[in-house]
């Protein structure tokens, strides 16, 4: 059974405008099969035309892509039992 990876890089906090895009970065300490999820608030995102998330080895990233008002809050990273929220 493969350990579990854990989250080195933790989110930072991202400020934009309206109408720009918000790039959140989460690295982990080694490439994994486990499911890894984003969130807003309570809400899992799915890659889409106003969500864009990717995965290169290690690192996770979520775009958002020209945010509004109502896209503010709370951003969340979940891999296994480890969490990391912007």
């Amino acid at each position: 059974k493969e350990p579990a990876a854990t989250i080195v890089e933790m989110l930072k906090d991202v400020t934009s405008c309206e109408g720009e895009d918000a790039v959140f970065e989460c690295c982990l300490s080694r490439e994994t099969a486990q499911n890894a999820q984003w969130f807003l608030g309570d809400v899992p995102l799915q890659s889409n035309e106003m969500n864009e998330i990717g995965v290169q080895g290690t690192r996770h990233t979520l775009i958002l892509r020209k945010v509004t008002r109502e896209d503010s809050g709370l951003i969340s990273f979940k891999v296994g039992q480890h969490s990391s929220s912007a």
